[in-house]
């Protein structure tokens, strides 16, 4: 357990396990801890670099807004901080959006990227849920006072008192309308594109990330010949959803697996 300065801000950190380097972005209003079930399966091959993002869990909030860009940019000045050679990044929902800035903004910093559960668009999340996004809001803090979430900041945050800050800022961020699209048809790093069948955003957004990556365009051929060219590949987890999808084996083994076969 410890703590980096690095971009600005206060960085906290853990590490487990040994092996090549793998660094461990956990979704929003969530902290390291968020991996506990499924932690042990990806630190048995890798030494496992787990950080709290921008005002999540250990790491305090500065002075900033909760930008998916600028929390890459945390990422990638932590990996040279730590003096890491390449590592893997894989991340899950707000952790998936930054390790796929940290493959698009540093890809010289990154052997390979998992990205899951994080859509490249604004418009690709359900209606429905770009509604209830829209009620996060630091005065709904009373009301989250049963949650996970809540107690889990109140356990770990360096000032509990800022968890209505927080919940503005991460409300704030998911109401800026974003499109990635561009900048993911240029991506230079291996990706997978995970999700599950049943998450916040439809497969078939998957899937058209995955073709912008130049997947699904052809046969793969017998010996992978077809296969996207820049090594990318797309994974829809079955009977998961966006809330249990990183609890799930499922996510750890799919995840090595793409990062393990190269």
């Amino acid at each position: 357990m410890a703590y980096a300065d690095v971009n600005g801000i206060n960085l906290y950190y853990e590490i487990h396990g040994e092996g090549r380097p793998l660094v461990l972005l956990h979704g929003g209003l969530g902290s390291g801890e968020m991996f506990g079930p499924i932690l042990d399966l990806f630190a048995a091959n890798h030494q496992v670099i787990l950080p709290d993002l921008q005002g999540h869990g250990r790491t305090a909030d500065i002075d900033r807004p909760i930008e998916i860009p600028a929390m890459g940019d945390d990422i990638a000045a932590l990996i040279t901080h730590l003096g890491l050679e390449n590592p893997d990044v894989v991340g899950f929902s707000l952790g998936g959006g930054v390790a796929l800035q940290v493959a698009i903004r540093h890809p010289q910093k990154v052997r390979r990227a998992v990205v899951a559960s994080a859509g490249i668009r604004r418009s690709a999340t359900y209606p429905e849920m770009l509604e209830q996004q829209g009620q996060v809001t630091g005065a709904a803090a009373e009301f989250m006072k049963e949650t996970p979430m809540y107690e889990l900041y109140q356990r770990v945050a360096p000032r509990p008192e800022d968890f209505p800050r927080l919940l503005d800022k991460i409300g704030e961020s998911m109401a800026k309308d974003f499109d990635f699209t561009e900048e993911v048809r240029g991506l230079q790093v291996p990706t997978l594109i995970m999700a599950a069948d049943a998450d916040m955003c439809p497969p078939s957004h998957f899937v058209e990330v995955f073709g912008l990556l130049d997947g699904g365009l052809r046969d793969g051929g017998w010996m992978g010949e077809g296969r996207p060219k820049g090594g990318h590949a797309l994974a829809i987890l079955p009977g998961l959803t966006h809330y249990n999808l990183v609890d799930s084996p499922l996510f750890a083994s799919t995840s090595l697996a793409f990062i393990d076969q190269a």
